[in-house]
């Protein structure tokens, strides 16, 4: 088996959607219909709206950390952040962690999502 979907849930389909409209298709996602992106391998992103006072994302809660891309270059990295940029989003710093680098950002609820190079040979996780 194979993961097929993730389903984000955000506080404003109307504050999160541009995010996400500008990312997806840096990292390869192509829109499939309103609120579904798709790889075109079979794994989809799919956005709903969070239900009124739930509690929102917390970095260090329980549940999911952060999505995580790999690039296939260090120049893929550096372009992504020089387009969620000049899309107006708030990118941080590229990092070097021990010769990959890597691109954190948040999208407009807090959730977490990381661009990383790996040179060959470099394991994604260890």
């Amino acid at each position: 088996m194979k993961i097929d979907h993730v389903t984000l849930l955000v506080s404003s389909l109307d504050h999160s959607m541009p995010y996400y409209e500008h990312l997806l298709p840096l990292v390869g996602f192509s829109k499939k219909k309103d609120h579904v992106w798709t790889d075109g391998d079979g794994f989809f992103f799919q956005f709903l709206q969070a239900k009124p006072d739930t509690r929102p994302y917390e970095r260090y809660g329980a549940g999911m950390n952060h999505l995580g891309f790999s690039a296939s270059t260090p120049e893929q990295v550096h372009a992504i952040r020089e387009a969620m940029g000049k899309a107006g989003f708030e990118i941080p710093a590229i990092q070097n962690l021990g010769g990959a680098i890597a691109l954190f950002m948040k999208d407009p609820d807090g959730i977490r999502f990381e661009v990383t190079y790996y040179p060959p040979g470099m394991a994604v996780v260890d």
